[in-house]
């Protein structure tokens, strides 16, 4: 045995040592009830979203209406750290969140977030097709024995948790009026076991987090080693957002600890000659009601809008906000996270150093923890980890497939530290229809949506693009574009030119929506 994989394997025998106690006293445990006050009849296995047709609370104390909206979803994940690959081939070392559930999604470059039917199921990350919970067993304690409560093992947690380090952190996507369970586990850093770091989950610009569920330590609640801790979101706001640990956010944010989280509007669930009715029935909801707040939702369309019915394809069509009009339609929809590593200070936080805060420069800039041209390759990218396995680092690719006369969202955010990011798209223009959550209309409702080929942002900020390839004279199949950065000292690997900040945009003949790629 080598001595890196003993000393490993030393350490998780001495985390799990922690863990050999009676359940009751166990730290490790998930949350994903499959009823609440809001979903009080569970959503059978296989069913999809409820169709919207009415708030289901209303008035100044949420009365309930009897209406059942959204659903309830669930993710887990682990805080830890791991190791990604650069496109110069240099093995960076992260503070890191990974997967703890929804892996043969995430390893499909999709999001982790799962219905309760789905999550609350129990199987190993042996299987390749398994998308529950890591380490859900029944409990032996429950009444009647053998129920599934949330009680886990906390050695199948360990066993992948451990340097499960993902880059950027597994994507979440749920739809407005769900209830969200995300369950975080601090799983320790192997390769830093003089540092008891606690790690939290703040949603970034999210604006009906209460402040116990913020992630903030000074106001809620810090996760240490050897615990898990389940935040509850409800989703009101559809929108890009983004989600990072706010535990010395500097550090935490640079080595990696970052992820996207994006919410799905009403309107993908209501018909099209109901919309308007809709939209008019969710401004009875005092959380969603214009009017009342300067972070109200989208205000009402005029009631002659023409919808946008059926895509490229012939099928209903997406839309990123609640738009009434269809101006928001997509055919399909990308995040696009944009990151800067400084791998000095990377190696710097491996080697017991004090790390240079004030001389951090970062030398990799990333789309989706990649720089070109590792953004074009298709499916996950594996790293080397402590052990000499492989691990699944970097899941999500970021090239841009469209379908001939379809448009694709980009759900771009950026987390980077240190820099500000511009992109460019050379022939196809930007639809910027959102910034930071928020459709680009005015309270009148006025059209604030504008058309360029380069945005402009700073960590923390977010914009949703329409990439429009609709006119199929121009945007024909085997057509190929770039999305990149004019920042030129941003288009590089480290040392390397030609790489950084840039991606290629592919006209298809059609996309496959699960896997993204042209067919």
């Amino acid at each position: 045995m080598s001595s890196t994989l003993a000393y490993r394997n030393g350490v998780a025998a001495l985390l799990l040592l922690l863990f050999a106690l009676p359940s009751f006293a166990q730290s490790f445990r998930v949350q994903c009830p499959p009823t609440t006050t809001l979903h009080p009849t569970a959503l059978p296995a296989g069913a999809g979203e409820p169709a919207y047709t009415g708030p289901s609370v209303t008035g100044q104390t949420s009365t309930p209406t009897g209406v059942t909206n959204g659903a309830i979803k669930c993710q887990q994940i682990s805080g830890g750290d791991g190791y990604a690959t650069m496109a110069d081939g240099t093995q960076t070392y992260l503070f890191a969140f990974g997967p703890l559930s929804g892996l043969a999604d995430i390893q499909k470059g999709l999001p982790g977030t799962e219905f309760a039917s789905v999550f609350n199921v129990v199987g190993t990350a042996a299987d390749p097709n398994y998308n529950g919970a890591i380490g859900l067993v029944p409990d032996p304690e429950s009444t009647p024995p053998g129920q599934l409560t949330g009680h886990v093992d906390p050695r199948q947690i360990m066993d992948v948790g451990v340097m499960n380090g993902n880059e950027p952190a597994p994507t979440m996507a749920i739809d407005e009026d769900d209830e969200f369970f995300l369950t975080l586990t601090n799983v320790g850093m192997i390769m830093r076991p003089d540092l008891f770091e606690q790690h939290t989950v703040h949603f970034h610009g999210y604006p009906n987090a209460s402040a116990f569920y913020d992630g903030v330590p000074d106001a809620s609640v810090a996760i240490n080693i050897g615990a898990s801790f389940t935040y509850y979101y409800l989703a009101p706001d559809a929108g890009t957002y983004f989600w990072h640990c706010h535990i010395t956010p500097p550090e935490h944010l640079q080595m990696g600890m970052v992820g996207q989280i994006f919410v799905r509007p009403r309107q993908n669930r209501v018909s099209s000659g109901t919309l308007y009715n809709a939209l008019l029935l969710q401004q009875k909801d005092l959380r969603t009601a214009c009017g009342n707040d300067i972070l109200c939702s989208t205000p009402l369309p005029p009631q002659n809008s023409v919808m946008h019915v059926k895509n490229s394809s012939g099928t209903p069509t997406l839309y990123a906000y609640n738009d009434g009009d269809g101006s928001t339609a997509y055919d399909v929809e990308y995040p696009v996270q944009i990151h800067g590593f400084d791998p000095n200070f990377h190696f710097v936080g491996m080697t017991f150093n004090p790390e240079p805060f004030t001389d951090m420069k970062d030398k990799y800039f990333l789309l989706n923890g990649r720089s070109y041209p590792d953004t074009v390759t298709q499916g996950p990218m594996q790293t080397p980890v402590a052990d000499g396995t492989q691990h699944f680092s970097q899941p999500l690719p970021a090239l841009i497939n469209i379908p001939a006369g379809g448009k694709a969202l980009l759900r771009i955010s950026d987390l980077d530290v240190s820099e500000f990011q511009t992109l460019a798209s050379l022939g196809i223009p930007m639809h910027v229809i959102g910034i930071n959550a928020r459709l680009l209309r005015d309270l009148a409702g006025n059209d604030m949506t504008y058309l360029t080929n380069s945005i402009t942002l700073g960590g923390g900020e977010s914009i949703d693009v329409i990439l429009d390839a609709s006119d199929t004279t121009r945007y024909t199949p085997g057509s190929i574009f770039y999305l990149y950065t004019p920042n030129l000292d941003h288009l590089s690997n480290d040392a390397e030119n030609f790489g950084g900040l840039m991606t290629e945009v592919h006209i298809c003949h059609a996309v496959d929506p699960s896997t993204k790629s042209c067919t």
